[in-house]
């Protein structure tokens, strides 16, 4: 079996602040290991044999998973690093068995979700897709669906599971991490229980039927619609190829490919992020 592991950092227990998910420091990194390598290990002792792992350093520039979890587990790798294509999602295709999204968080403007956003909280105001709102989980596991790559756990606060419960129609499993009081604070799990529910969670999605599990996607041609936080942004956004604006903030643009659609996201991320830092 060959599993691929997708890793955001806000939606971790012990996470409630943006200082830490600053992984230059040695807590936050800590904080990411321990999840991580609890999820591995619940893998590794399913019975089932597994070929291959391959972890997405999906967290802010891709820099935040510590290279030794390499060491620590056979048959592991890690993308890592900035700017790439199929950003939270790169190296994943169609040889993958089942997809684990860990960490993940809540989208922007959800009530109690600790630091809620979709894929950046200081550039994007809103994200929909064919009319439904969308949060990072939602995004990448159509992106999954589109190399038919199924979903079949996900790890992240509770406002995310309530959003997902919505959504996916099949078989998967959710860990909740933590309830939040807010978008700055939560009521955060014990950490032996947490790591306990991850590990018999791991152990137990493998095991579930492919056939049986999440394939969520997108009925073509696909509409994206984003909704920025400032209309400078919009004003670079307009200018990608094939990308509309339909007003001050909000631009659209329409695909058959999904994969397309997808990577649109993050090129109008970086676009934006040139009006930012310029006006800084």
């Amino acid at each position: 079996m060959r599993i691929y592991i997708s890793v955001d950092m806000e939606g971790l227990a012990g996470i409630a602040t943006w200082g830490e998910v600053d992984t230059s420091k040695k807590e936050a990194s800590e904080v990411l290991h321990e999840h991580l390598r609890a999820l591995l290990e619940g893998l590794f002792s399913s019975g089932v044999e597994i070929e291959h792992v391959l972890i997405c350093d999906a967290h802010g520039s891709g820099t935040a998973i510590p290279y030794r979890i390499c060491e620590e587990f056979d048959n592991v790798s890690l993308v890592h690093g900035p700017i790439r294509k199929d950003y939270m999602m790169s190296g994943l295709d169609a040889t993958f068995d089942r997809v684990i999204f860990l960490g993940y968080h809540a989208g922007i403007g959800t009530k109690n979700a600790i630091m809620d956003h979709t894929y950046s909280s200081s550039l994007i105001h809103n994200v929909w897709i064919n009319g439904k709102r969308m949060n990072e989980a939602l995004i990448n596991a159509a992106f999954a669906a589109h190399h038919n790559v199924p979903v079949c756990l996900v790890v992240g606060d509770g406002a995310l599971g309530e959003e997902l419960k919505r959504e996916f129609r099949g078989k998967w499993l959710f860990v909740d991490t933590k309830m939040g009081l807010g978008r700055y604070a939560a009521i955060m799990k014990p950490k032996k229980r947490l790591f306990g529910e991850m590990k018999r969670a791991a152990a137990e999605a493998v095991k579930i039927p492919r056939n049986e599990l999440v394939l969520y996607g997108f009925d073509t041609p696909v509409e994206l619609k984003v909704e920025m936080k400032d209309t400078v942004y919009a004003d670079l956004a307009e200018l990608i190829p094939g990308i509309e604006r339909i007003d001050g903030r909000t631009v659209r643009f329409v695909h058959n490919d999904y994969s397309v659609v997808f990577n649109t996201i993050m090129a109008i991320v970086y676009v934006a992020m040139a009006a930012r830092d310029w006006r800084s």
